[in-house]
């Protein structure tokens, strides 16, 4: 068989792969084993939602491919909620582009306008397929400070000027995966503001603009004045309505951002089924403030449980606004052999902060995308283990 292609080799197995596999080794061998790594809701979308679902699948039209820029009302429900959520305005034919979820869109979109030699940058703390996907496009990546002491905010004045001129793309994520970290509209202006100056394009993944607590309320970087023209959004259904296994989301910026990027995409992949369009339009259209607002309590309460939690785990972490994940460093343990001991003796899985690129090896992510009862009995079984070895 021939050797793999050489940009195989910088890129290492994806995170949530490699936890898979070994999970699925140890339920083979009969072990219990509760998840907080993966950040997947633990209850459906509304049941409005799933009803449309059905009823689009029973449409017999419904059935052919949908078309590369998706179905129109899919858009114009996307646009909608801009303007409903942000008061951006956006043009459902032009300025909106649904995606698998959000993940392909950034790979794509680092295919799109990096080559070898360009650099992307990318925060040091952050999700990964940011930088999975600079490396499949041959290009380089500029790690930027994004660490507890600017409370996970970017610092794009430590970018070099040799760096400035070379980068082609630079990420942003707010909420943000894995920290909770929060941004405002001034860090936005500031971001559009560094990228227009630097010929560099912004994209901001803002998947997770949905899951606040405590009356925090997180912006749009298409809300700063000029950014359409720069940048490119991603949101997803996900998180916000619940759907990570429907696979939907959209990029949202100008005509020739949203042209380029589907350029790649429809060179790769198809549309979505036409009853998921619909189905997700409906989402968008229907979804009521109280349903939100009643997952983000639950999320919440979860989240509070366990802040209490973790100085009896050995742990300790900011609480966060949004997103279903807490960020925690281990006072006695490194995070490696914490999130090693968690998984073998209290059967708990976590996720190694290492794989969120080099400002996370100290840290741990713990996501509270699990049922209540299972969530309780995790935190039991860590407590139960770190009292017993550590205390």
């Amino acid at each position: 068989m021939p050797a793999p292609a050489e940009r195989l080799s910088r890129l290492p197995a994806y995170l949530f792969a490699v936890i898979g596999d070994r999970l699925r080794d140890m339920q083979a061998e009969g072990i219990d084993v509760i998840r907080l790594d993966i950040g997947s809701p633990d209850a459906p979308p509304p049941a409005a939602v799933v009803d449309k679902l059905y009823d689009a699948a029973r449409n017999p039209s419904n059935h052919g491919y949908s078309g590369y820029r998706g179905l129109g009302r899919f858009r114009e429900a996307v646009a909608r909620y801009y303007l409903r959520r942000f008061n951006v305005t956006l043009d459902p034919g032009s300025e909106v582009l649904p995606l698998i979820g959000s993940k392909e869109g950034i790979a794509n979109l680092c295919l799109a306008y990096c080559d070898k030699g360009d650099a992307a940058l990318i925060p040091n703390i952050g999700y990964p397929s940011y930088m999975q996907g600079a490396r499949l496009a041959g290009a380089d990546i500029v790690w930027v400070p994004a660490d507890e002491e600017t409370d996970y905010l970017m610092d794009f004045e430590q970018v070099s000027p040799s760096d400035r001129q070379r980068s082609k793309i630079a990420w942003v994520n707010y909420p943000n995966n894995p920290t909770g970290a929060t941004a405002e509209l001034d860090f936005y202006t500031r971001a559009v503001e560094f990228c227009a100056g630097n010929d560099v394009l912004l994209a901001s993944d803002n998947p997770y603009c949905e899951v606040t607590y405590d009356g925090y309320n997180a912006p749009s970087v298409m809300q700063v004045e000029g950014a359409k023209d720069i940048s490119l959004e991603f949101v997803s259904l996900s998180k916000s309505h619940n759907m990570a296994g429907w696979r939907i989301g959209a990029a949202v910026g100008s005509k020739k951002l949203i042209d380029t990027l589907l350029k790649v995409k429809s060179n790769i992949d198809s549309g979505h089924f036409n009853a998921i369009y619909e189905a997700a339009a409906f989402a968008l259209d229907n979804t009521p403030q109280s349903w939100i607002d009643a997952r983000n309590e639950t999320y919440r309460l979860r989240r509070d449980k366990l802040m209490t939690v973790l100085p009896e785990v050995g742990l300790r972490a900011q609480n966060p606004k949004a997103t279903l994940y807490v960020w925690a460093t281990p006072d006695k343990l490194s995070a490696r052999q914490y999130v090693q001991e968690a998984l073998e003796v209290a059967h708990v899985s976590l996720a190694p902060g290492e794989g969120y690129g080099p400002g996370g090896v100290d840290w741990i992510r713990f996501s509270v995308g699990m049922t209540d009862d299972r969530f309780d009995e995790a935190l039991s079984r860590l407590k139960a283990w770190y009292s017993s070895k550590y205390a």
